[in-house]
């Protein structure tokens, strides 16, 4: 196959921030490739020792171009539950005995039995739930009233568990560790895992504490929900109620805020504020039999992407019966049959890698050998393109 060959500018990736790593080679490796491609042997060594002397500089800062950004294609964040809870980390708040761990446990058993929650698709996978504040006797009540005897093996329970910078994160990658499908743990409550007798509360401490669980959820590429409370002075901004101070949102990837009128009530609002989705506030009921939150209505509409030409022409091409696609980007852009540059189509790809996968189960991979750049496109299956 004739393949295009393009002259690839050096590139330096960033660090990684917020989990959003390069699905690409790593700095050093991709650098010595682009040295080793675009100079004659004998300067390759010197070319190598001043990229080294520079980057071993105290003061040297690692950036990219909005060009070599766009030549990375970064991880994206998949959704747990569409359109409600994404992989990260986020903080979940109510007054005490709002109705919190009851709607911890819906959301734990929705997860790991893959059942549809409020209209909302749900992606199957195994939850660990530290219900510190319970008892395994209160926790079976519980269950069987809400869900009677339909239990499952991917819902994990654990009402002791360390504390943080005591040994919890060791816990916490074991049992990933052992459980890979592992896709949201919920730690109820947060205060329970602060060391005790520790510094005084600060922006820094708090920020330290939900910094160092995102962290950990980042890297494992889950869902961390922090069970928080309340206080009880009223705010201007309802998020501004989190006990504690602003440094525990700061860290978090967004919040979740349940509030009733009244204690007495038996319907409550769901705020939900975060970086990776749209503002909503949900209209919840509570199911007196069953005690579980039921959905009233939401007050917007959720928002969607426009469709992409450009992904559905990719979705024609790559089918279970042909599931794989291999070539350069000019007999990409041929095979398509689009009137678009071949570097322009890759870029394109790179920054909706990750919309191609969730929308249509396709994997897209760019690769760059001596010959040219490469592009692979691959059908998964359902249950791969929702992990």
């Amino acid at each position: 196959m004739a393949t295009e060959i393009e002259k690839p500018a050096v590139q330096i990736p960033p660090a990684p921030t917020d989990g959003e790593q390069p699905l690409s080679k790593n700095s050093e490796q991709s650098i010595a490739e682009e040295i080793f491609e675009n100079n004659p042997p004998e300067k390759n060594y010197e070319e190598m020792l001043r990229m080294m002397q520079r980057m071993n500089d105290p003061a040297y800062l690692n950036t990219v171009s909005m060009n070599e950004l766009y030549e990375n294609v970064y991880q994206s964040r998949p959704y747990i539950i569409d359109g409600l809870l994404c992989m990260g980390t986020y903080l979940f708040v109510g007054a005490p005995k709002v109705g919190k761990s009851f709607l911890m446990a819906q959301l734990a058993y929705h997860v790991s039995t893959g059942l549809t929650l409020w209209n909302y698709q749900v992606h199957k996978g195994t939850v660990l739930y530290l219900a510190l504040e319970d008892d395994y006797s209160r926790l079976q009540e519980r269950m069987f009233r809400m869900f009677g005897v339909e239990g499952t093996d991917n819902l994990h329970f654990a009402i002791y568990a360390k504390q943080l910078n005591s040994g919890l994160e060791d816990q916490l990658q074991k049992f990933v560790r052992e459980h890979s499908d592992t896709k949201l743990i919920i730690i109820d409550t947060l205060q329970k895992i602060r060391e005790a007798g520790g510094e005084k509360i600060s922006y820094a401490s708090d920020y330290e504490v939900v910094g160092k669980l995102k962290q950990f959820g980042d890297r494992n590429s889950l869902c961390m929900l922090l069970v928080h409370h309340t206080r009880k002075q009223q705010a201007d901004d309802k998020f501004d109620m989190i006990s504690g101070t602003n440094g525990l949102l700061g860290a978090a990837d967004g919040a979740f805020l349940l509030q009733k009128e009244k204690r007495t009530d038996d319907t409550a609002t769901l705020d939900i504020s975060g970086r990776d989705q749209q503002d909503q506030r949900l209209y919840l009921k509570r199911d007196p039999e069953y005690l579980s939150w039921e959905l009233e209505r939401a007050e917007t509409e959720l928002w969607k992407a426009p469709p992409d030409p450009i992904l559905d022409f990719v979705s024609r091409l790559v089918t279970a019966e042909k599931p794989e696609w291999f070539g350069s980007p000019t007999e990409l852009v041929a095979a398509l049959g689009l009137d678009i540059k071949p570097n322009v189509l890759t870029l394109r790809l790179n920054v909706n890698a990750g919309r191609l996968m969730q929308e249509h189960g396709i994997h897209y991979e760019s690769s760059r050998a001596h010959s040219g750049r490469f592009i692979r496109l691959t059908l998964v299956s359902s249950e791969a393109c929702r992990s």
